[in-house]
């Protein structure tokens, strides 16, 4: 036994230390094979012999243990004096940094209707519920409230579905004239490649006296965006329905993957719908007490916009943080 204690104070790896506790305490090791001799020792000796081999099991498992511990702590000094940082050290490997491609394209839409002269106005993500359906003409009992569905707490309060309860506190605290946009996170009961829990909005509101907000004022300033964010592509309004417009309008452009010519993207139409606009309708205006006044609203999901402009195919990327996608943008 005295040739094994030896060997266990001379390893100088794990892997040696491995293979002597395998050589030692295996199934086919040495202590094994030395029990296995009880057979032969004459019955007087046998509590004696067992006892022994005991004693040096118990010792030899003792150094084993020790030295296999000895051996770690020197691996991970050596592994730390390796691997240490100095972090007072210029890096050249570091990166440039970036703004994430849905914060990117946030800014650009905001950038743009600061320039036309457009407020941007903030509210809380928890509202109740008359400022986020009722008084945008969505009572309990509509069907449109099936589509926005959302999470819910006590007292009627809810994570917003759209950034329009902005809108309405806004028009309840200001008189017109209002020309506003309202971004921010909305959260909504779903999950697939174009759709997410939380995605973000950009609400716009123009309210004036009178009749001097018309369609053809909001197709003007939509058509220009819609240039100043994808370039020269073709837009068209189609006739829809939304319960806090009338008349409305789901807007369209061009598809800017095959240049309207039809492809998958597309479902080879040769268009992609962007957004949804119109005009206000009146018991909007009545739920925050405003009278003989006219205005339009329009609203777009800035990950939709976002998806288009970097050509991303799947929405839930986005919010996965992954480096391969997001350094294509530093």
């Amino acid at each position: 036994m005295e040739e094994w204690y030896k060997k266990i104070t001379n390893a100088q790896s794990l892997e040696e230390i491995e293979e002597i506790r395998i050589a030692v305490f295996g199934k086919k090791g040495i202590l094994a094979k030395e029990f296995a001799k009880m057979k032969s020792v004459p019955n007087e000796e046998k509590a004696a012999f067992a006892k022994g081999l005991n004693e040096h099991k118990a010792k030899l498992m003792e150094a084993l243990n020790h030295k296999k511990e000895e051996l770690s702590l020197a691996a991970l000094e050596k592994a730390m004096k390796e691997e240490a940082l100095d972090v007072t050290l210029y890096s050249v490997q570091s990166t440039t940094g970036a703004l994430h491609p849905v914060m990117e394209t946030m800014d650009k839409i905001v950038e743009y209707f600061v320039s036309m002269n457009f407020s941007v106005n903030t509210g809380s993500m928890v509202e109740d519920d008359f400022h986020n359906f009722e008084a945008l003409n969505l009572p309990k009992y509509h069907p449109a409230r099936d589509m926005q569905d959302t999470f819910y707490f006590k007292d009627e309060l809810l994570l917003r579905t759209h950034t329009s309860p902005v809108q309405i506190r806004t028009m309840k605290n200001t008189r017109p004239p209002i020309r506003m946009i309202a971004p921010g996170a909305v959260f909504r009961r779903d999950y697939d490649l174009t759709h997410t829990p939380m995605f973000h909005q950009v609400e716009g509101l123009v309210v004036d006296a009178s009749s001097k907000v018309s369609f053809a004022n909001l197709k003007f300033i939509l058509e220009d965006f819609l240039k100043y964010m994808f370039g020269e592509v073709e837009v068209r309004f189609r006739p829809s329905f939304f319960p806090f417009t009338e008349p409305s309008a789901e807007v369209d452009i061009s598809c800017v993957f095959c240049e309207g010519k039809g492809c998958r993207v597309c479902s080879h139409t040769g268009w992609l719908e962007v957004l949804g606009c119109g005009i206000v309708d009146p018991n909007v205006f009545e739920a925050v007490g405003y009278e003989n006044v006219s205005g339009y609203a329009f609203g777009l999901g800035v990950e939709r916009f976002a998806m288009l402009i970097h050509r991303i195919g799947d929405l839930r990327s986005l919010f996965e943080a992954d480096m391969k996608l997001l350094e294509q943008f530093a």
